[in-house]
């Protein structure tokens, strides 16, 4: 760290000052238990390009990433969840040829080429949409849409494949003999116990969509947590970006732990106690 502070004028005195500041006078496992030690009282150390605490950059940044994950979020689960029940309900139609496709073009389209071609389409020529930055409900549109578009395709093909082992369980035979709606059917009984594999899906995606949309912030020069760490790696701010790091990690465990939680809810056959 101190590399980044040299300059032509900096005397021995301010170098070992820094040493004794950074606390890069004492042996590496010394270092790692301070710096633990401070990050257990929620300290995560001082930015070395901005000069301030860490963590109050982060918690700034960090509603424009949630609202823009959530947003993603919601993106993917309704189109995969819908369009995969509908694939498989009416399987070998067009309907099940067109939710295929799409979720053929979902997984193989980088979303940073989409972004870009919806910038084109919506925002250069027909001028619908801004280009970037956070403001109102349609700044939100094509970078939820580009960050969602990929989770939205996998979702799509987990819940296809999930239903259609689904539809042709014994329950669903006995429910349909006994004259239950065919709605009921597919979204009560069929789609709940055909969930468990993509809600684990989704709850990774959720976290990955907070915490690690680089390219789609970039792309709109969105002012989220994935561009902070960028911006960190650029500038080698190594306290922000591990910072970064951690608060992602803490993501993930949380939101696992709530989709694991969730499994309760949903299938009848599993609890807790």
């Amino acid at each position: 760290p101190r590399m980044l502070y040299l300059t032509p004028f900096t005397t021995e005195e301010q170098w070992e000052a820094w040493g004794e500041e950074f606390r890069l006078d004492r042996p590496l496992p010394v270092q790692y238990l301070v710096w633990l030690g401070k990050f257990v009282r929620g300290d995560m150390g001082t930015s070395l390009r901005e000069g301030r605490p860490v963590l109050t950059i982060i918690l700034k940044r960090l509603p424009a990433s949630l609202q823009l994950g959530l947003a993603a979020f919601v993106f993917s689960a309704v189109i995969g969840v819908v369009l995969g029940v509908v694939a498989a309900v009416r399987r070998a139609s067009m309907m099940d040829y067109v939710g295929r496709t799409f979720a053929l073009l979902g997984q193989a389209l980088p979303p940073f080429w989409v972004g870009i071609v919806l910038i084109l389409i919506f925002s250069v020529r027909l001028h619908w949409l801004p280009t970037s930055g956070r403001g109102g409900v349609t700044h939100f549109i094509m970078p939820a849409v580009t960050l969602g578009w990929l989770a939205a395709a996998a979702n799509l093909r987990l819940v296809r494949s999930a239903m259609l082992a689904t539809l042709d369980s014994e329950y669903v035979k006995l429910a349909r003999a006994k004259g239950v709606h065919e709605w009921v059917v597919i979204w009560k009984h069929a789609l709940r116990n055909a969930l468990i594999p993509p809600l684990t899906q989704m709850g990774l995606t959720l976290a990955s969509f907070i915490g690690g949309a680089v390219v789609t912030e970039s792309v709109f020069s969105w002012p989220g947590v994935g561009r902070l760490a960028l911006d960190a790696v650029y500038n080698n701010d190594y306290p922000l970006l591990i910072g970064v790091v951690l608060l992602i990690s803490m993501l993930y465990l949380v939101v696992n732990l709530l989709t694991d939680i969730a499994y309760g809810y949903i299938d009848p056959r599993i609890r807790y106690s």
